[in-house]
């Protein structure tokens, strides 16, 4: 059965505006680092420059890997951190979240775990793509159940659909290791709805803005940067990146054409330890 979704009212016509932040890997500890960086001093500057931004956003997405080390404290000092932009706030859980633990601690007023977001002319579907106990992802025939069920509710509706794990390569062959291992598989199927527009991950600590040639029309594909450590793309081996931590802002339009863009924290606060292997 479909669960009932989450509503924003907006003015006829007008666009649905987003920020995305995704993979933070916060720690209990505030001192802790992951690889090199102080993921919540990052995560701290991600957010003052989007207040500093000034986007007058009607929501944020939170697309998974919020905590680093599964613990009740991250969780809870990612709500605090996001409380400070004072607009709601939508989660999914990545592969190094813990969903129990994450559902009991990530609670406020403005704190949403619902899959589906309803606002103005779009439908916004988050998914889950975590597999219990591995890296890598893969999309449930549960997942494809809501997104079927989601149209024949709202069929005059275009979707937007975020998730965690990257349904395309990105040609960076360790990293390709832990991909949405049906990605194929989702793409074909989902681009067979021409309500579907959009689809937007984390996941892959990078930035990436292409498109998938389906039988309706293109799909934007759209994976955004960590607001902590980066991976360097096209990479064969585990390397990191010296770009600074991101987010995305996104403009759904009520014509269902999607305006985004990738911004990153200005200077040059962050930079991780480039001996390591791995984490």
């Amino acid at each position: 059965m479909l669960k009932e979704a989450v509503s924003y009212s907006l003015a006829e016509g007008e666009s649905v505006r987003i920020v995305q932040v995704t993979d933070p890997h916060l720690f209990a500890d505030p001192d802790a680092e992951l690889l090199g960086v102080n993921t919540r001093n990052s995560l701290a500057a991600v957010l003052d420059t989007i207040r500093a931004v000034d986007y007058p956003a009607h929501l944020l997405l939170a697309t998974g890997d919020l905590s680093q080390d599964y613990s009740a404290e991250s969780y809870r000092e990612f709500v605090a951190a996001v409380g400070s932009l004072n607009m709601p706030c939508h989660y999914l859980p990545g592969n190094h979240d813990d969903p129990w633990i994450m559902h009991l601690h990530m609670q406020g007023e403005h704190i949403h775990a619902q899959q589906r977001i309803l606002a103005g002319h779009w439908q916004i579907l988050m998914l889950d793509s975590t597999v219990r106990g591995k890296p890598g992802g893969n999309m449930a025939e549960s997942q494809f159940e809501l997104i079927e069920q989601a149209i024949a509710a709202r069929p005059d509706c275009h979707i937007l659909l975020a998730m965690h794990h990257n349904p395309i390569l990105m040609n960076c062959a360790w990293l390709d290791q832990h991909c949405m291992d049906n990605g194929s598989e989702f793409l074909r199927r989902i681009a067979e709805y021409p309500q579907v527009k959009g689809l937007l991950w984390g996941h892959v600590h990078q930035s990436i803005d292409t498109v998938y040639d389906g039988p309706n029309g293109p799909l934007q594909l759209m994976a955004t940067p960590s607001t902590c450590i980066q991976f360097k793309p096209l990479s064969p081996y585990f390397a990191l990146d010296s770009l600074q931590p991101g987010y995305r802002l996104l403009e759904l339009k009520a014509d269902g054409s999607i305006c985004t863009n990738v911004y990153r924290v200005p200077g040059n606060h962050f930079s991780p330890d480039n001996t390591s292997s791995g984490y």
